[in-house]
């Protein structure tokens, strides 16, 4: 029979649902360059360093001295060669220059056209963890289905789903939220 402690059991699984949903578009968006540098926009960067891929965070310090530069230094200087052509065959658009100690990345001012493109590209991925969200809410309102037919009532069924749906709108705020404040910055001259 079912009882208040599955009711619950499954709303908090919805929100671990969703609150991972909102972790990994925090993540994509973070790889999103907007007009300033960030060592973020180097995260999913691995180099082939003695034949084994090592992310670029493990085989230097990454700091950004100014608004339009990255500066990448490696702990080990025969691994510059590597962290160039990597970053360079990535497809952030970056040209490294090293000057044999360090590898300088200019960040260009975005064109008007790119940032429409970035906009695009931000607006979609917050729309598949949007979709990912009301995943999480459709796979709650099953199990209280499930639920009812064992034993719970339709109307403890029908409060549950009422906290589902509001726990659904609230996920999608934060997420037209964070989608907001990216196109904000990708925007920004």
């Amino acid at each position: 029979m079912a009882n208040e402690e599955d009711v619950a059991a499954v709303i908090d699984e919805g929100r671990e649902s969703m609150d991972k949903a909102i972790e990994r578009f925090g993540k994509e968006l973070t790889k999103i360059r907007t007009g300033r540098a960030s060592t973020t926009i180097l995260d999913g960067i691995t180099v082939d360093y003695f034949d084994t891929p090592t992310p670029l965070n493990q085989l230097a310090t990454l700091s950004v001295p100014d608004p339009r530069m990255i500066v990448v230094s490696p702990f080990d200087k025969s691994a510059i060669p590597s962290i160039e052509k990597t970053i360079h065959a990535s497809d952030l658009g970056l040209s490294p220059n090293n000057d044999g100690k360090v590898i300088r990345l200019q960040i260009p001012p975005l064109t008007e056209e790119r940032r429409k493109v970035l906009v695009k590209q931000v607006r979609k991925i917050a729309e598949d963890h949007r979709i990912r969200v009301r995943d999480a809410r459709r796979d709650c309102l099953s199990l209280l289905k499930d639920l009812e037919d064992d034993g719970l009532s339709k109307d403890d069924r029908h409060r549950a789903e009422k906290k589902v749906q509001d726990l659904t709108d609230e996920f999608v705020k934060k997420i037209d939220a964070q989608t907001a404040q990216k196109e904000k910055d990708v925007l920004e001259v």
